[in-house]
C-alpha cells in the first residue's frame, strides 16, 4: 500500500530545533556533519540487519528497509546537489535543482523490495562519498548557494545542517 506523500517544507528545521528528533540546526557545526552522516550509515547498516525490516508499523509509515533505501538516495542526491552549488550557475545566480519526488521514487524503485543488505552496503558507500564531499568544502566556499525547485535558497552551510536533519531525524524514525 502506498504511504500518502510528505508535503511538508522541513526547512524550518534551521531556524528551530525539531520537536520530534530532537535535531537543532543552531548547534549543529559544519565539521560535525561527516560525522554525523557516518554515524547514520552505521546506525541504518545495523537497523536493516534487524528481522522484519520489511514490515512497516502502520499504513502510514515506512518500513526500515524503505527508510535505508531513501536515506541512500538521499545521500547520493545531496552530494550531486553540493556538486553543483560549489559549481556554481555560469549567470551568476545559484544554481536550481530539479525537483525530487521522495515517495514516488519510493514506488518505483520498489524500495521495500530491496536486498536489505546491498541497502546497507550502498548507504554505507553513498554516506561517506557525501561525508567526503562535505570535508572538502573549504571555509571560504561554504556560503556558495543552491536553490530547490520550489525556490527554497541554501548555503553550503545551511544546506549541511539541513541534510543533517534528514539524517538524524530517519534514524530516530526507525529506533527500536
Amino acid at each position: 500500500m502506498p504511504i500518502v506523500p510528505d508535503v511538508k517544507d522541513w526547512t524550518w528545521v534551521l531556524e528551530r530545533p525539531c520537536p520530534q528528533c530532537g535535531f537543532d540546526a543552531a548547534v549543529t557545526a559544519y565539521e560535525s556533519v561527516p560525522a554525523l552522516t557516518r554515524d547514520a550509515a552505521d546506525r541504518f547498516a545495523a537497523v536493516l540487519d534487524r528481522p522484519g525490516v520489511r514490515a512497516r508499523p502502520d499504513e502510514s509509515t515506512w518500513s526500515a528497509l524503505e527508510y535505508g533505501a531513501h536515506v541512500r538516495d538521499v545521500c547520493r542526491l545531496f552530494d550531486t546537489r553540493l556538486a553543483l552549488m560549489l559549481a556554481g550557475a555560469p549567470e551568476g545566480e545559484p544554481p536550481r535543482f530539479a525537483n525530487w519526488d521522495q515517495d514516488e521514487t519510493a514506488v518505483a524503485d520498489r524500495y521495500n523490495e530491496q536486498d536489505p543488505a546491498r541497502v546497507a552496503a550502498e548507504l554505507d558507500e553513498a554516506a561517506e562519498r557525501v561525508a567526503r564531499s562535505f570535508e572538502s568544502v573549504p571555509p571560504e566556499q561554504r556560503g556558495l548557494r543552491g536553490a530547490r525547485s520550489d525556490g527554497a535558497l541554501f548555503t553550503v552551510e545551511s544546506f549541511a545542517r539541513y541534510f543533517g536533519h534528514d539524517l538524524v531525524h530517519h534514524v530516530h524514525d526507525v529506533r527500536g
